[in-house]
């Protein structure tokens, strides 16, 4: 059976996952990266209105935050429910986390949207940049909802075996977004305005996509009306998984307050503009080993829930090794063409000019973060919450934060902001996977070999 992944060679189910989740997850980046594209070609913006977007980032970093809590909470607790055959206990976690995704969606907007000028000033806004912070940031508000649903749900869709319905949840959406934006922000002038609004009603395409599927006939565990009332015990299941990716996510939000803050100190709007061209490259660069550690994700899960641990060693292996050689590369091409890259996002010259080596000190060992990454799904994917937040917490929260502050004032300025990134994918990144390998990879292989 094609949703049986005790079947069939491990690598062809993790690929077979992966890469329609990659492509999903492309589209889905595309949400955000096709809005930074037109925003920073905005006639007469310059570089302010992508520093404005920059000061948004914690926010919609946030709710990304709270969808993981739950999502990726909820999503390894149903693989392996599947895997060990237990259908009543998978569709609960399904309804409990459809419950839960919906009423912090609710909570976020009435927060975000009330508070939003004192954080935003907060987060390193000035005058003249909160203009464009807050014109996007009232109306992407609105589809916090759909962002939260159509995002926190689409990995049950994956892990019931139905990855290409999972990626069209996002293509649909995206391919809406990229017909409205250049409608809205330049044929309608709104500009800023216009890119949040395409944003949000291609939210809605999607989450409805989502919501259809999951009550709908194909799909082999649904939504039900008896499941969404919030149980405490899956409640405490669901969060203590998914704290991980909320720290980690949590943790982003911290990092990219401290930088904007920061290089707002030393280097001004520029650089909260440059640093948000960064971001963006960094989320097009990073996709395809997140999508497939992701993707590997309900693989692992499924065959621990069915105790092949043989297979759950092999998994880890062709994760581990497939994303190291992937980040070798894409730092190659960062390396090579700097200001190519910076270029599909603005034409400013100061921007172009200060960024190349900002984007070069800033991927310098870029391959480090696949350690992370691996070391990271795979404690996720078979349940041992613990380790995996104390790796999102020390990535984040203990190296790279401090370092964002230290390194500034020790003479380094603006450059010492993009090196705390490469020291802590280092550190952190290693720390995650030889633990994982030591505490965990090894303890399967013995199992397996005993079985």
């Amino acid at each position: 059976m094609r949703n049986d992944f005790s079947r069939g060679k491990v690598w062809q189910n993790i690929i077979s996952q992966s890469i329609p989740l990659i492509l999903a997850q492309l589209v889905q980046l595309l949400y955000n990266v096709v809005d930074r594209i037109y925003i920073g070609h905005l006639p007469g913006a310059d570089s302010m209105a992508l520093t404005g977007i920059g000061l948004v980032f914690p926010l919609t970093t946030l709710i990304a935050a709270f969808t993981c809590l739950f999502g990726t909470g909820g999503t390894p607790l149903f693989s392996i429910a599947r895997g060990a055959g237990e259908e009543q206990r998978a569709e609960k976690i399904l309804g409990n986390t459809f419950s839960l995704l919906l009423g912090c969606s609710l909570a976020m907007f009435f927060f975000c949207y009330v508070f939003r000028r004192p954080v935003l000033y907060l987060f390193g806004a000035s005058d003249a940049s909160y203009v464009y912070a807050d014109a996007y940031l009232r109306i992407y508000l609105a589809g916090t909802a759909f962002t939260m649903l159509s995002t926190g749900l689409n990995g049950f869709i994956n892990a019931q075996g139905f990855p290409r319905t999972g990626m069209m949840t996002t293509l649909i959406g995206a391919v809406l977004n990229l017909i409205l934006d250049p409608v809205f922000i330049f044929q309608m002038d709104m500009g800023v305005s216009g890119a949040a609004l395409a944003t949000v009603f291609s939210q809605l395409v999607s989450c409805v996509w989502v919501l259809r599927f999951l009550t709908g006939k194909k799909a082999a565990l649904r939504i039900r009306r008896e499941n969404l009332k919030v149980e405490g015990k899956l409640f405490r299941e669901i969060t203590a998984l998914g704290m991980a990716g909320f720290i980690m996510q949590g943790t982003n939000c911290l990092v990219q307050i401290v930088c904007n803050t920061t290089l707002k100190r030393y280097g001004g709007d520029l650089y909260v503009g440059i640093m948000t061209v960064i971001n963006s490259v960094r989320e097009i660069l990073s996709l395809p080993v997140s999508g497939l550690t992701s993707g590997s994700q309900p693989v692992l899960g499924y065959n621990y829930g069915a105790k092949r641990y043989d297979r759950v060693c092999q998994g880890i292996r062709f994760t581990a090794v497939l994303g190291i050689v992937y980040t070798l590369l894409a730092w190659f091409a960062v390396i090579g063409c700097p200001r190519l890259l910076l270029s599909v996002f603005t034409e400013d010259v100061n921007m172009l000019e200060a960024g190349t080596e900002a984007l070069k000190l800033y991927f310098f060992g870029f391959f480090f973060m696949a350690f992370q990454f691996s070391g990271q799904s795979a404690f996720t994917a078979l349940g041992c919450s613990r380790r995996a937040i104390f790796f999102s917490l020390l990535r984040k929260a203990v190296i790279v934060a401090p370092l964002t502050l230290l390194l500034p004032g020790l003479g380094l300025g603006v450059d010492g902001v993009f090196w705390a990134e490469p020291i802590s994918n280092c550190i952190g990144g290693l720390a995650c996977f030889i633990t994982m390998y030591a505490t965990l990879y090894r303890n399967l292989k013995a199992e397996a070999g005993r079985g």
